[in-house]
């Protein structure tokens, strides 16, 4: 896993500002951000659709590049980055988890998470090895060969989110990664990120979900590209939640 510098943040946003030109006129989606994440945070970012939360997971996931300001991520100046440093950027230090999971429908389970060192020219035993020691790590060592269409949507979560840990990433991204799930499940996958970040990997979360939201141990609300609450909390226990639950898993 990527390291820091002893006391300095992961993510540094100074004055990040995002603007589109539509129909002859301007939209401000990112207005003068300035905040900071440091190593081994657990974040939630919340608003209303048009807030800037979904611009502001684009920038720092070096998606896209900003109109002004500065990012840095792990202290590399990613505001100044071409597409190919970008995407360098993106493969060493962060993973992704979306909504409908983004997985090949006609490939294995243990093949999707391999997907990503393939890209990364990795050697075939080596990205078998790994991808199999995320599996494992995510519960589904007994499904490496199942298909998406054979999995529930908890499990598909769960190769994807094993997917996004395949690099060892020090940062993962997640845009509403229980938007597609029940309660129970969405708790589940919250347990699972809850268990990483104790690892040490700083995970950022998008959620419309305030219950969502309340796993994480600092809120950031979003509002015409401004933020207007940032907050540290003491965060609920995924796992104690689920233990509460009557429900069997699946």
């Amino acid at each position: 896993m990527s390291t820091v510098a002893a006391g300095e943040p992961l993510i540094r946003c100074d004055a990040l500002a995002k603007r589109y030109e539509v129909g002859g006129g301007t939209v401000h989606a990112l207005r003068e951000l300035t905040l900071s994440v440091m190593p081994g945070e657990f974040v939630a970012v919340m608003g209303p659709s048009g807030s800037g939360k979904s611009t502001f997971m684009n920038l720092i996931g070096c998606l896209d590049r900003p109109s002004a300001g500065h990012y840095r991520l792990a202290g590399e100046p990613v505001d100044r980055m071409d597409r190919d440093q970008l995407a360098a950027i993106r493969n060493r230090r962060i993973g992704f988890v979306v909504q409908q999971f983004n997985l090949l429908p006609r490939t294995t389970a243990l093949d999707n998470v391999e997907l990503p060192l393939l890209y990364a020219g990795v050697p075939r035993a080596e990205r078998r090895a790994r991808a199999l020691r995320r599996l494992g790590q995510v519960g589904l060592a007994e499904r490496i060969d199942h298909h998406p269409a054979q999995l529930s949507g908890g499990q598909q979560q769960r190769v994807a989110i094993a997917r996004a840990l395949v690099n060892d990433p020090s940062l993962i991204l997640a845009d509403e990664p229980t938007g597609a799930l029940d309660s129970r499940t969405s708790v589940e996958v919250m347990a699972l990120l809850q268990a990483l970040n104790r690892e040490g990997i700083t995970i950022v979360v998008v959620t419309h979900e305030a219950d969502v939201a309340a796993f994480a141990s600092r809120i950031i609300s979003f509002r015409d590209g401004r933020v207007v609450r940032d907050a540290r909390h003491s965060p609920e226990d995924a796992a104690a939640a689920l233990d509460a639950m009557a429900e069997p898993t699946d």
